[in-house]
């Protein structure tokens, strides 16, 4: 591996359960030093003892919430060598949905990782090197039927993962953003038939993700695929714009009629 996580200070935000818990478990039996995020404090207190890092509840994206982590985070850890901007919601709607919601769609999803890259970026360049893992999901390269905010602010995050690497990786930092589609979590759960229909039958288990950042740390590659089909579609996407979304559309009419039975 390019990144030893021996000894390493990690943040993982979402840290409670899902895909956070299941980095939080692999990194920890690698030897990393771990502190996790989460607004649910019970939750990622349990995970926080079971791998023996530091739980810190409360909001991982607001700038005064992102400022306190980074701030204790480097008390515990004394340098912060990989953070996972790992929270992250899926509220369901298009344009109807209430002005709050894209806003907090937008504050979580997107500006959390900007006001984190913003606090971490100037002990990274001092120091030389520094690791940046986004969670962006194949939303963000794809779409996600159901819900506007969640499918606009995931293509944000990879836009702005996409900068970072583009901008910074010649100084050492590394950034990374793993897509997953389906990924059996509460928030594949709460999004009911429309979701299972799309996503339940190649949905994979939290720790296979976390498998694949492994994979991802090995070669530093930037786009972490647990889904490997993603590729294609992606690839798909950007050569064949009207067919695919001819197929999507597809989709979108076979989930109407599911929901209409």
């Amino acid at each position: 591996m390019s990144f030893s996580l021996e000894g390493a200070g990690v943040v993982i935000t979402g840290g409670g359960g899902g895909i956070g818990a299941a980095l939080a478990r692999r990194f920890a039996a690698q030897g990393a030093r771990i502190v996790l995020a989460d607004l649910d404090a019970a939750a990622v207190e349990a995970v926080a003892g079971e791998v023996g890092g530091v739980a810190i509840a409360g909001d991982a994206a607001g700038v005064d919430g992102v400022a306190a982590l980074i701030s204790r985070a480097t008390e515990e850890l004394g340098a912060i060598d990989l953070y996972c901007a790992n929270a992250g919601i899926a509220p369901h709607g298009g344009p109807e949905s209430p002005e709050e919601v894209w806003a907090r769609a937008w504050d979580v999803n997107v500006m959390a990782h900007v006001r984190a890259a913003h606090r971490l970026l100037p002990g990274w360049l001092e120091r030389g090197r520094g690791r940046f893992l986004a969670t962006v999901s194949a939303a963000g390269l794809l779409t996600s039927l159901g819900s506007a905010p969640y499918s606009v602010t995931k293509h944000g995050a990879l836009a702005f993962a996409e900068w970072l690497s583009a901008t910074y990786r010649h100084r050492g930092v590394t950034v990374q953003a793993v897509c997953p589609q389906g990924v059996k979590t509460n928030m594949l759960a709460a999004t009911g038939t429309g979701g299972q229909l799309i996503m339940g039958a190649s949905a994979i288990e939290p720790s296979q993700v976390a498998d694949s950042v492994i994979e991802g740390f090995a070669d530093d590659r930037f786009l972490i695929l647990p889904h490997p089909e993603v590729a294609e579609y992606y690839a798909t996407r950007a050569t064949q714009t009207d067919r695919w979304l001819g197929g999507m559309n597809k989709l979108q009419r076979k989930v109407e009629q599911a929901l209409a039975e």
